[in-house]
């Protein structure tokens, strides 16, 4: 049976950590794939090669600050290296984002604005409106992994969060092979993949809270089927 691991610190009174495992399960009954999954926090994640290497998916979930950056960078940074698949929302989308940054496009002093104020190089940054418990459409870039998931229709999703991509870095990150491919109304990005055959995706919407109305995701779905792949 494939596992996912759900990398992050699980706290009961996050509404995305409650939907999770609900979409999850929503996913299992729309593919009929028997997964499994656990959650490592992000200061549990210790040696990746050790701690991930029985997992044949990983979802960086939101929820940050989390107790170790250094622990979700690694598991990303696991995921991405290994080609396993990827799923960052929220503050998984973020941390992708750093990961990147850091490790493919050279920029080592990529960093959160919200947990270093001084970083030289702040990928992520406040967002000008905040996003807590907020909604919009978003639409995909044509031909891209994402447009085809959501059959080429633009979505409407739910967020929780102050925080997104820093402008300013976006060309840097393209260049360095990064494809941001969802957009909200203003052209906000809201979403990014690596091409290729890989599945690594993120988001800065939260597709789990789709469980909260009692209606699966295509994304978590896509995401499920190619974990099955193996």
């Amino acid at each position: 049976m494939p596992r996912l691991a759900l990398i992050g610190d699980y706290d009961p009174q996050k509404t995305a950590h409650v939907a999770i495992p609900r979409a999850l399960e929503f996913a299992r009954q729309h593919t009929g794939v028997d997964l499994a999954w656990a959650w490592i926090g992000t200061d549990g994640v210790g040696n990746p090669a050790e701690t991930l290497a029985p997992f044949s998916g990983l979802w960086v979930t939101p929820g940050s600050p989390y107790r170790s950056m250094d622990g979700a960078l690694a598991a990303v940074r696991f995921a991405r290296e290994r080609n396993r698949p990827f799923l960052g929302t929220c503050g998984g989308f973020q941390h992708a984002l750093i990961e990147f940054a850091r490790d493919v496009a050279g920029l080592a002093g990529a960093d959160h604005a919200e947990t270093n104020g001084r970083a030289t190089d702040p990928v992520i940054t406040p967002l000008s409106c905040s996003l807590v418990d907020q909604a919009g459409g978003i639409t995909f870039t044509p031909g891209s992994r994402l447009h085809g998931i959501f059959g080429g229709r633009p979505t409407h999703e739910g967020y929780h969060c102050n925080y997104g991509v820093n402008p300013a870095y976006r060309a840097r990150l393209e260049a360095a092979g990064l494809c941001f491919t969802g957009f909200d109304a203003a052209g906000d990005i809201r979403a990014f993949e690596l091409p290729g055959p890989a599945f690594f995706l993120g988001t800065l919407f939260q597709p789990e809270r789709s469980a909260l109305r009692g209606v699966g995701h295509p994304l978590i779905e896509a995401f499920v089927r190619e974990i099955a792949r193996g």
